[in-house]
Parts: structure tokens; sequence; C-alpha cells
């Protein structure tokens, strides 16, 4: 099979393949953004999302080593007060007693004890601090990522993965920074972290949803809450 032609974007600068498709939509071309930082970034042409090209990715090392440098500690007042602007929105979404997944609880678990206060049952996974494989064998009244969807390398198959863990009628709360202005890109504190390569648009989002077939609110800045239907 003949190879797709590189095209070039004579605003970028940028070789841009024909064949790329987006691993947010599955279904929009990429093509090229901006270079930041000698970064290089793609823009999904459907639902918007803007890309870390692959050859800027950290290895697994380089990322958990930026991993251990977070400060998770449950007992931080301020970190429990942003972690509530998901927490509260699930809590008064899901009954007392609900069993869920924090899904990529990172090293402390914060959000997890937030919910067990209110009587829910959360289990724990991350692939780095909490490699449970038993718990992704199950279904869930409710499933939690809080910045977590923006490091992810193939994010199609994890959202088409939230959906196999939730139950009809369960509920998944997700909370990353939206992109709202291209003229910040280059100094927006989210696009300095090195490990985050994937960043999302609320119109992303809503695409994600559609093709999910989920339904999706915004209760606050910054935060997606999405049902599965019965």
């Amino acid at each position: 099979m003949q190879k797709p032609t590189p095209t070039v974007d004579k605003t970028t600068q940028f070789a841009v393949c024909e064949g790329a498709v987006c691993t947010v939509c599955e279904q929009g071309a990429l093509i090229g953004f901006r270079v930041v930082g000698g970064k290089r970034y793609l823009r999904c042409q459907l639902c918007e999302a803007t890309l870390m090209a692959r050859e800027n990715w950290l290895s697994p090392e380089e990322e958990r080593a930026v991993y251990d440098l977070h400060n998770n500690d449950p007992g931080d007042s301020g970190y429990r007060a942003f972690l509530e602007k998901l927490a509260l929105p699930m809590i008064e979404r899901t009954p007392s007693g609900a069993v869920g997944l924090d899904f990529g609880c990172g090293p402390g678990p914060a959000l997890a004890e937030i919910l067990r206060e209110s009587a829910m049952d959360v289990s724990l996974y991350d692939p780095f601090f909490c490699p449970e494989p038993s718990v992704l064998q199950r279904q869930y009244d409710f499933v939690t990522c809080t910045e977590v969807v923006e490091h992810l390398h193939s994010p199609a198959k994890v959202f088409a993965q939230l959906d196999g863990l939730l139950k009809p009628g369960g509920w998944l709360g997700i909370m990353t920074c939206f992109q709202t202005c291209d003229e910040r890109f280059d100094n927006w504190h989210y696009r300095r972290d090195p490990t985050h390569i994937v960043f999302y648009r609320e119109t992303t989002l809503r695409l994600v949803a559609e093709r999910m077939g989920w339904v999706m609110s915004v209760p606050c800045k910054d935060v997606a809450i999405f049902y599965k239907p019965l």
C-alpha cells in the first residue's frame, strides 16, 4: 500500500500526514497548530482537540518522575477544595452507598477520601501508583477522573474503557483545564506541564459524549459530568 503523501501547512510549516487521525475523536484529521519551545502541537479539524506530537512525549520513567513531585496530600485543605469541584456534583448525582472507581487516583487518593466521607464505596486505579487490574474487571455506579485525561496517549481507547466500567445509569466525572484561547496557548500554565499531551475544549468533550452516547453537563469551570443512559 502506498504511504500517504505528506503535505506542508504553509502557516506552521509542519509536515502534515493526510492519514493522521485524531486520537480523541478518531474521526477528524490532524493538522499543524504551532511549535512552542521546540515541541510540536497538532489540532483536530473536527473535535478541536490539541495534541502534542508523539516525538515530544516523555518516557514512562520521566513521566513518573514528574508525578512524584506532585503534592496530593489528602489533608491539604486547598487541594480538597480543588477536588470538591468534581466531588460535590458527583455526590449530588449518586445515592449514598454507591460503588465507584477513582481512575487515575495518583499517589494521594484525596478524592476517594472525600467521596468515602459521603458513604461512597470507592476503589482505586492508577497505572503508576495503584496498578490493580482486578478493579478494571467490573462495573461501577460512578467513575471519577481528576487531572487524568490530559495525560492520555490513546484518549479514545480510554474513553471506551471508561464506558465499559460504567453501569447503565452511571455517572462519569472528568476534571481537566479546558482550552479556551489559542492566543494564550504558548504561555498557558497547563501546557507547560511536560506530562500534559492532550488539551480539550468543551466542544471536544461534547463530541466525545455524542460519540459514546453519553449526556454531558458542565456544573462548573473545567468539570464535565457524563451520564450513561439506561
